[in-house]
């Protein structure tokens, strides 16, 4: 054999450390992001009766309950829309972040069989959750739309932020997601709370309730929460229960890069002990 012919030996070691994200490998790696992507999206929906219903189900049962229970029983305020489609329209952003932070947080915990036998950039599998999840997401804006049409309720120019929105959206689960994940593989208590901590974040988001219930100085700390400002926002521009909140949106903005620019530095500094702990 010629010295020509011997193919290249590729070394690969952990390291440690605090260390940047490699695009260029991410690149390489991108046939293998797109199949995790249609591979979560097919265990979702595969051998279901309902399939791709389930992300109409879970808003629309849930603004159901919202409707019955904080529109009619506790009277909770509304803006002046209709509590169903005020419910509903926050309940859309909310679902892709809760449902991201769910499933992301486990992402690593149910491929561990594929951590420990072959290499690849561990960050493909909590962003093709993100991926995955945003065909939910759009499928469940495409129900609102119905539903602002039913009640006749035209949105306003404010729709031309919704792509910001939904970047502050992605940004803010992804930076959770990341640093729960790369949390849930050492500690396996974080997945099992996962349920429970969601459900309680809810309360702190505007979903059921305005953000103009919160008064005088807890508005500030509010505010930090960057959900806040997404679900407000997509209220202002479809719904046009008040003017476009930017206040909260930069705010929020803001805390959304922080989060995941913490969460991708946790996450990449943990990353060489997945293999071991998996």
């Amino acid at each position: 054999m010629k010295q020509d012919d011997v193919l290249p030996t590729v070394v690969i070691e952990p390291h440690s450390g605090w260390r940047g994200v490699d695009w260029k490998e991410l690149n390489e790696y991108r046939d293998l992001l797109w199949f995790m992507i249609w591979r979560n999206i097919k265990v979702r929906y595969a051998q279901s009766a309902i399939g791709i219903g389930w992300a109409i189900i879970q808003p629309v049962a849930s603004m159901i309950v919202f409707t019955v229970v904080f529109g009619r029983l506790v009277g909770v305020e509304s803006d002046g829309a209709p509590y169903s489609v005020f419910a509903f329209v926050a309940l859309v952003p909310w679902t892709y972040f809760s449902n991201c932070l769910t499933e992301g947080t486990a992402s690593m915990v149910s491929n561990a069989h594929m951590i420990s036998k072959i290499y690849f950039p561990r960050l493909i599998m909590p962003i093709a959750i993100l991926g995955a999840r945003m065909v939910d997401f759009f499928i469940a804006f495409i129900i609102l739309l119905v539903l602002l049409a039913w009640y006749g309720v035209v949105p306003n120019s404010g729709v031309l932020v919704l792509p910001l929105l939904v970047v502050i959206m992605a940004l803010s689960a992804a930076g959770l997601g990341l640093a729960l994940t790369a949390l849930a593989i050492q500690y396996r208590d974080i997945n099992h709370g996962m349920g429970f901590a969601v459900q309680l974040l809810m309360y702190a988001a505007p979903v059921v309730y305005p953000a103009s219930m919160v008064k005088g100085g807890w508005q500030y700390l509010y505010a930090l929460n960057p959900m806040v400002g997404v679900i407000e926002g997509f209220r202002a521009a479809l719904l046009s229960t008040r003017a476009m909140p930017w206040g909260l949106i930069v705010t929020g903005g803001i805390v959304a890069a922080l989060i995941f620019a913490a969460g991708l530095m946790y996450f990449r500094r943990k990353e060489h002990v997945f293999a071991d702990v998996a």
